[in-house]
C-alpha cells in the first residue's frame, strides 16, 4: 500500500519519539542501582526464610536416654537437621577465667579494643573509632548433657568455632582510660586524633549453661552421638536459650530484608514513573502540532467538493442550460473547444453565473 508523504513523515517523527532515551543519567543510575539492591536484599530475604522454614520443620529433642534410639532409626543413623537442648558440660579440663576465680567454661574469647577520637573536619566534631589490639579465643571439647541427673546420655558438639554466632556470656569488662599531659593534649589537637581509652572484656561459654544446638544429629559406629553443623551445607546454630530465640532472630532479620527489598523496588518503580510521565508530557505538545500538520496536510491533498471538474483548482461559478449542470468555472467554460456539457456532453444553449450566498 502506498503511503502520501505526509503520511511517511508522521511514522518517521513516531519511530525518532520511540528511539528517544526518556531517562536522564541520573534516574538512569538511580533506576539500576535500586534494582539491584532489590535483587540482593530480596536474596537475602529468601535465604533467610528457607532457614526460618528449615528450623520450624526440624524435630525439636532434648537429650534423654531415649535419643541414641531415635538416631540408630533414622536413614543413615542421622538426623540432618534437628534443634537439641542440653546443659553445657567439658569433656576434659575445662577452662578458667582470667578474672574469676572458680569461674569455667568450654569457650572462652578475650578481646582488646582501642577506642580513639578522631576530628571530623566536615561536621566539625568528633567522631568515635574502634582498632582490635588483640582477639584470642580458646575452646575445649564439650557435651551437651541433660538436665536430670538419672539420664546418661551425652551428645558431643563438633566444631563449634562454625557456628553462626558464638553462645557467649560477658563476665568481665574494664573500660582504662590514659591520662595525657599538656603537651600530649596540644599534639592530639593538632593532628586531630586522640585516644579515648582501652577496653578489655572476657566472654566464656559457662559450664552449667544451658544450650540449644541446631545442625545434624548422627549416631558414630562407636555409639556416641554427635551435633555437628549439617553436611548439606545448612547453617550451625547455637544459642543460649531455647530454639524459638534462633527463630525469632531470623525471622526479624527475614522481615527486614523483605521491607529493604520492597523498599528499593518502590523507589525504582518511582524514578520509572518520573521519567514517563516526564516523557509523556514533553512528547503531548510535539503529537499535538504534528496532528495539526498532518490534518493541514490531509486537508490540503483533498479536492474541494465544489471544485471546478476540468481544472480541480477554482470553484463552480456557472450553470450550463439546457442540460442544468453545475460543474466548472467560467474560465474553463470559456476555454471548451466544443460547447458541450463536460459532464453529460450534451450541447451548452447558455450560460448563467452562479451566485452562492
Amino acid at each position: 500500500m502506498a503511503l502520501f508523504p505526509s503520511q511517511h513523515t508522521h511514522f518517521a517523527g513516531i519511530a525518532a519519539q520511540a528511539m528517544d532515551i526518556p531517562i536522564t543519567p541520573g534516574e538512569l543510575l538511580c533506576l539500576g542501582s535500586s534494582l539491584a539492591f532489590s535483587g540482593l536484599f530480596y536474596y537475602m530475604y529468601r535465604k533467610k526464610a528457607k532457614v526460618v522454614a528449615r528450623i520450624q520443620e526440624a524435630p525439636k529433642l532434648q537429650v534423654d536416654d531415649d535419643l541414641p534410639a531415635l538416631v540408630s532409626a533414622a536413614e543413615g543413623r542421622c538426623l540432618p537437621y534437628v534443634a537439641l537442648e542440653g546443659i553445657v558440660l567439658p569433656a576434659q579440663a575445662a577452662l578458667t577465667s582470667h578474672y574469676h576465680e572458680g569461674l569455667q567454661g568450654v569457650i572462652q574469647k578475650l578481646l582488646l579494643k582501642e577506642h580513639r577520637l578522631i576530628w571530623n573536619s566536615l561536621a566539625r566534631s568528633w567522631s568515635e573509632s574502634e582498632r582490635v589490639l588483640s582477639e584470642q579465643i580458646y575452646t575445649v571439647p564439650f557435651l551437651l548433657a541433660s538436665p536430670g541427673t538419672e539420664a546418661v546420655t551425652q551428645v558431643s558438639v563438633d566444631s563449634p568455632l562454625q557456628a553462626v554466632c558464638l553462645p557467649l556470656e560477658m563476665v568481665y569488662e574494664r573500660f582504662q582510660q590514659p591520662t595525657h599531659g599538656f603537651r600530649d593534649l596540644l599534639g592530639q589537637y593538632l593532628i586531630g586524633e586522640k585516644p579515648k581509652g582501652i577496653l578489655e572484656t572476657e566472654e566464656m561459654l559457662r559450664v552449667g549453661a544451658g544450650l540449644t544446638g541446631i545442625g545434624e544429629l548422627s549416631l558414630h559406629p562407636d555409639g556416641s552421638l554427635h551435633l555437628q553443623p549439617p553436611a548439606w551445607g545448612g547453617e550451625f546454630f547455637l544459642c543460649l536459650g531455647d530454639w524459638q530465640t534462633v527463630l525469632s532472630e531470623l525471622e526479624s532479620a527475614s522481615g527486614l530484608w523483605k521491607g529493604a527489598a520492597v523498599l528499593c523496588a518502590v523507589a525504582g518503580l518511582a524514578v520509572l514513573l518520573h521519567a514517563l510521565c516526564r516523557a509523556y508530557r514533553r512528547s503531548r505538545p510535539k503529537q499535538q502540532q504534528e496532528d495539526k500538520e498532518l490534518d493541514g496536510e490531509e486537508a490540503g491533498d483533498r479536492e474541494p467538493e465544489d471544485s471546478c471538474v476540468i481544472c480541480l483548482a477554482r470553484p463552480r461559478e456557472c450553470v450550463l442550460l439546457g442540460c442544468g449542470h453545475i460543474c466548472c468555472c467560467f474560465r474553463c467554460f470559456q476555454a471548451l473547444p466544443t460547447r458541450l456539457c463536460p459532464i453529460c456532453r450534451g450541447p451548452i444553449e447558455r450560460v448563467v453565473p452562479l451566485y452562492q450566498a
